[in-house]
């Protein structure tokens, strides 16, 4: 084995387009629980279930929809 290797005639990875960007997000006690109940059934990190059901949402386009009460309660549509 070497002591030092030479990448600079390396090839770029054609797959880096595909990579996976670290964020924070603040997510409910309540759904980390969910996604990590369900990942001890299905045996896939919790991270990579929350994941693979935001890639899902993302693919099909879905948009979600917010009923808020508003302080004069009428309820008001957000979609």
């Amino acid at each position: 084995m070497r002591k030092e290797y030479d990448f600079s005639k390396s090839v770029k990875n054609p797959y880096a387009k595909h990579l996976k960007k670290q964020v924070t997000l603040r997510l409910g006690v309540d759904v980390i629980e969910y996604f990590k109940r369900l990942a001890d059934e299905t045996g896939v990190p919790y991270q990579n279930l929350i994941n693979l059901y935001l890639q899902d949402c993302a693919q099909a386009h879905k948009k979600l929809t917010l009923k808020w009460t508003s302080s004069k309660g009428n309820a008001e549509q957000i979609t």
